[in-house]
């Protein structure tokens, strides 16, 4: 094992504690709901959201606990989306992360209001930073990393990109939109955990633009990724049917562009990622490192 896979396994597991941690509790007459809310955390993923969170938190100085709560809720609000996006009237997906997805076990009703719940409690769940808040400077940084919080994951943000692209759904969307729906569906989130990485340690505007333009390429990346793998991936190890856009009719960059002009588009964007990272000039160099090293490991995923 190397170093980067014993410290990408060490920060993975640190997010899922910490997810863990802050999932509501299932009893009286919520049970049902809540162990719905739950199962679609506990079902798995790479936790690629809250690591970044953690990672850029710590490359720009940050010490404490403040980031856990917005960790925790980054990816309850990432499941949300999943479990709505899983549903009969957008994708209607039977599986994912090779479990059943969460309408197929608890139906369609408590898995509609699972997703609901999962929405609200991720905004419960960010503003507990504020328990870490020693002082005024600490509670503004909480307040600008919440807004960032909201602002990427509504109508102009992830909210507004799976809207246009289940409204959008057979009209074959030329290179412009399908990029519009890709910065909003898949990159806002990603920008989002950089950028509240960067504010919650007190990063200047500068540096959080910066992460922001860093997400935005790491997203598409990412998104052009899982169009690929949706046509050459291994079914078992995706978790989920392949040919899921062509399913549902979906324009994708390997039906604009064909596999191999994907595949390169991937790896310009993870290079002009890299280049993003090497131009902030952070000075921590071991998180600087980890960064790199997680970014170069998107091009070549299998998941």
């Amino acid at each position: 094992m190397t170093d980067y896979s014993a410290q990408l396994k060490s920060r993975t597991d640190y997010a899922n504690s910490v997810i863990d941690r802050f999932l509501p509790d299932e009893k009286g007459y919520l049970a049902e709901l809540v162990a719905a809310m739950n199962y679609s955390v506990l079902a798995g993923g790479k936790r690629l959201r809250p690591v970044f969170i953690d990672s850029v938190f710590r490359l720009m100085g940050g010490t404490d606990e403040r980031r856990e709560p917005f960790m925790a809720a980054m990816e309850y609000l990432h499941t949300y989306s999943l479990v709505h996006d899983d549903m009969p009237e957008i994708d209607n997906d039977d599986m994912r992360r090779g479990m059943p997805t969460t309408h197929k076990k608890f139906g369609t009703a408590c898995g509609l209001l699972a997703g609901d719940g999962l929405l609200h409690w991720s905004a419960q769940t960010a503003l507990k930073a504020f328990d870490y808040a020693k002082n005024e400077e600490d509670k503004d940084c909480i307040i600008s990393a919440f807004k960032i919080f909201t602002d990427k994951s509504g109508p102009y943000g992830m909210l507004g990109g799976q809207s246009v692209d289940v409204l959008f759904t057979g009209q074959h969307p030329d290179r412009e939109r399908l990029d519009y729906i890709y910065r909003l569906k898949t990159c806002a989130l990603i920008e989002g955990s950089m950028m509240i990485g960067a504010a919650l340690a007190g990063a200047d505007k500068e540096h959080i633009d910066c992460f922001e333009q860093l997400g935005r390429c790491v997203g598409m990346a990412f998104q052009i990724q899982d169009d690929i793998l949706d046509c050459t991936g291994n079914e078992q190890t995706l978790g989920k049917p392949l040919n899921s856009d062509d399913k549902n009719d979906k324009t994708t960059y390997v039906t604009l562009f064909g596999i191999d002009k994907a595949k390169s588009e991937v790896v310009r964007l993870s290079q002009e990622a890299l280049r993003i990272l090497e131009a902030a000039r952070c000075c921590r160099q071991e998180e600087n490192d980890f960064l790199r090293r997680l970014i170069e490991s998107l091009v070549v995923r299998e998941y």
